[in-house]
């Protein structure tokens, strides 16, 4: 089950697409659905958490906090809206376009993939634009 929490006046939309979306990326990577849960807040949460948990002072646009059991995707993935609207524009794409890809790269990260040398986040970011070329959203 993916579940869509915010403590911000975001409105995510629209959700059944969405959660359909997602859950395909996970069936795709073959992995299995547990829960995941999405918190959409400000910088300020995202910056106090990625400090208490990470101890990183810095920001950032999304933590994930992976609880996987086997092949089973179990997480808590917190994305900034702040930094996805100021990422958006500082690459002109729509907000919503940014907001998928970063679900997307959290997803992805909890399916194996990882972003730490040049070759991973080159691969990243070619599964992030495959699986945003699935979605129909017109972003």
């Amino acid at each position: 089950m993916i579940n869509f929490n915010n403590t911000t006046t975001f409105i995510l939309a629209p959700e059944p697409q969405l959660l359909e979306w997602l859950e395909a990326i996970i069936v795709q990577e073959n992995f299995e659905e547990g829960e995941i849960n999405f918190l959409f807040c400000d910088d300020d949460h995202l910056h106090q958490l990625n400090v208490e948990f990470l101890n990183h002072d810095t920001l950032t646009d999304i933590l994930t906090f992976d609880y996987n059991v086997g092949r089973q995707v179990f997480a808590d993935i917190c994305i900034s809206i702040d930094r996805i609207q100021d990422n958006a524009s500082i690459h002109n794409v729509s907000s919503t376009n940014e907001l998928c890809r970063v679900m997307a790269h959290g997803i992805l990260h909890l399916c194996g993939y990882k972003d730490s040398t040049d070759d991973q986040k080159k691969e990243m970011r070619q599964k992030e634009d495959y699986y945003l070329s699935q979605l129909n959203l017109n972003i």
